[in-house]
């Protein structure tokens, strides 16, 4: 009896697992469907039909007044490519150095100074921009590439920590080889320690990217007019500039998703495996 009462407990729990398992994906992905398809319908279908019924029939008018319109979210685009960009590069290079001299390069002190730095990942981000603006402004860098990216782009806390943790866990002897072999410090970071980390070094490109993609408070105080104004700004301001016409603003959150989902699947085997080699830590 007992037998057979776990063979048919076995199939009940699965079914149980993976009902709540689709749930979940239908919570989640469900509002970027919804989003996709109002992209995709005219004012007229979005006002008249039920917000579940697919466009009938599709266009592309959403897209091409987003792009090419008076909104000129094309060029809010291209500022944000371009802010996370530079970001990814220079946030990962002063990182990568960071980190490793935290993680192997003896001097006094070394430990209090990295959890002091540590620290400020406690401080909320909110505290800071006023002082940011303020020092932004006084250097005359208000509504410049500059002033938007300048504040972020030596190095991260949470990557200098994640790095630091990775960079621990490479065997010393290797580097004590490179070493024997005549390799100084910037030769064993750069030829043994950055290829070895390429797994979590993808992950922090994926995390950064994001991040600096979906950044709204620092570029909506730092900038002004459609020079310098990144995917979140505009995306806020649609819905007052066009009196809350709901598929252009569908349509712009579908383009600014477009990038980041495009970069998961580039970086998807490289987190896999980042994920599988630190849970094995």
């Amino acid at each position: 009896m007992t037998s057979v009462s776990n063979a048919v407990r076995r199939p009940l729990r699965a079914i149980a697992i993976y009902a709540v398992l689709l749930l979940a994906a239908v919570v989640t992905l469900g509002p970027f469907l919804l989003s996709a398809m109002t992209a995709f319908k005219t004012p007229e279908q979005f006002a008249q039909q039920s917000s579940l019924a697919p466009p009938n029939p599709w266009t592309l008018g959403n897209l091409a007044n987003i792009l090419t319109g008076p909104a000129d979210f094309g060029r809010a685009i291209g500022v944000t490519v371009l802010v996370a960009v530079f970001l990814v590069v220079f946030q990962l290079l002063f990182s990568i150095l960071a980190a490793y001299a935290f993680a192997r390069v003896e001097f006094p002190g070394r430990d209090a100074l990295f959890w002091v730095y540590l620290s400020t990942l406690m401080v909320p981000a909110v505290v800071i921009v006023i002082p940011l603006y303020l020092m932004m402004t006084q250097l005359g860098l208000r509504n410049t590439f500059w002033g938007l990216v300048l504040p972020f782009a030596f190095g991260s806390p949470y990557a200098i920590f994640l790095l630091r943790e990775y960079f621990r866990g490479i065997p010393q002897d290797l580097i004590d080889a490179a070493r024997l072999d005549g390799a100084n410090t910037l030769d064993i970071l750069v030829e043994v320690v950055v290829p070895l980390s390429r797994p979590i070094i993808a992950t922090l490109v994926l995390i950064t990217a994001v991040s600096q993609w979906n950044n709204f408070m620092w570029p909506l105080v730092i900038t002004s007019g459609n020079n310098w104004r990144t995917v979140t700004v505009a995306t806020a301001s649609l819905q007052s500039q066009f009196n809350g016409n709901w598929t252009l603003v569908m349509a712009a959150t579908t383009l600014a998703l477009v990038p980041l989902v495009a970069l998961f699947l580039v970086f998807q085997k490289q987190i896999v495996q980042s994920v599988a080699i630190t849970g094995f830590k």
